[in-house]
């Protein structure tokens, strides 16, 4: 084949142990597709690396369909149409919402999203424009909804996620504290996100530093990460708080998985938990795009990428997410930009 008539595929070798690895996952390659109608053929350039995946490769069904041995890899990105058989997509346009760890994805083009080109850069379609920053507006506005002075605890507050519902919070007027890995990303949140304060997950005694930067209490807890972090959160809730369960990824990769903390407080101190799938509300999605445009394009909404080349790295990007490895929003670059 021609290199330009050639597809690569990232299917699944087998259900990884532990951390997920490039052993674990096979690259294949076939002819680039033909749309039907009402298709397209996309031309990746971003490949969206969440943590969410790693649930993918487990056998059980969790709120998705499990990835099947040999399948192509699921995950979002934004690409250029090369072929379109739509008319409502044309050859150059550049879209969102293809799915899969490939070079060049065939989708139907009702389910894609058509993006400016002139816009704000292509890569924020799959971060703070994207899926992560509706995920961080869902949470924060349908379930903390955070009040002018209260304590908002932000878990992976320099991620994807956490960053955008820290500066959310924020914006609501409430004292806003993360909890990040490593003085390198503390120091971020601070300084960069202006979060009035950061804990060191790695702390000598993680209990003792947040209760030190929470002297109120906790009354909103946005949950990335799960295990010691959750742990120390939950001991300092007021009564009332709201927790908005939005991942564990600290236990992603364990299996089984870690026995729960036990719950008996949530009833003395009437405090909400509740999970969230961004999913469940597509509309949202729109939604957040048109407030959070604005504040990208002026700067007052502060976002981080963090770049891999190459789609055969897609596999190490997946372990370095769930490891903690990234700063910022993850993204691997799978082809050039348009011209």
């Amino acid at each position: 084949m021609q290199a330009d008539t050639v597809r690569q595929s990232v299917v699944l070798r087998r259900r990884p142990s532990g951390e997920p690895d490039r052993s674990d996952f096979d690259i294949i390659e076939d002819a680039i597709p033909t749309p039907a109608p009402g298709e397209v053929v996309t031309r990746t350039i971003w490949l969206s690396i969440d943590p969410y995946m790693r649930g993918r490769l487990r056998e059980q069904q969790t709120y998705a369909k499990a990835i099947e041995i040999g399948e192509v890899m699921t995950g979002e990105t934004v690409g250029e149409v090369i072929a379109s058989a739509d008319p409502t997509l044309a050859v150059g346009d550049i879209v969102v919402g293809a799915r899969g760890w490939q070079s060049h994805v065939l989708s139907k083009a009702a389910q894609l999203t058509k993006v400016d080109k002139a816009g704000a850069p292509i890569s924020t379609y799959l971060g703070v424009l994207g899926m992560p920053g509706t995920t961080a507006y869902t949470g924060v506005t349908d379930i903390l909804k955070p009040k002018a002075g209260e304590t908002v605890v932000v878990s992976a507050a320099s991620g994807a996620v956490g960053s955008v519902a820290g500066q959310l919070a924020k914006r609501a007027g409430a004292r806003v504290v993360g909890v990040a890995g490593g003085a390198d990303k503390c120091f971020y949140v601070q300084d960069s996100l202006a979060f009035d304060d950061c804990v060191d997950h790695r702390a000598m005694d993680l209990r003792a530093e947040l209760a030190a930067a929470c002297p109120n209490g906790i009354d909103c807890y946005f949950e990335n990460v799960g295990g010691a972090v959750q742990a120390a959160a939950f001991d300092l809730l007021n009564p009332f708080a709201r927790v908005a369960m939005c991942g564990m990824v600290s236990q992603y990769n364990q299996d089984p998985f870690p026995p729960g903390p036990n719950l008996g407080f949530v009833v003395g101190k009437r405090v909400l938990i509740q999970g969230f799938i961004v999913s469940d509300k597509p509309d949202r999605m729109a939604e957040w795009r048109k407030l959070a445009a604005p504040w990208v394009a002026d700067g007052s909404l502060i976002y981080r990428e963090d770049e891999i080349d190459g789609l055969e790295n897609a596999p190490d990007a997946l372990g370095g997410i769930l490891g903690g490895r990234n700063f910022g929003k993850l993204l691997v670059r799978v082809g050039p930009d348009p011209h």
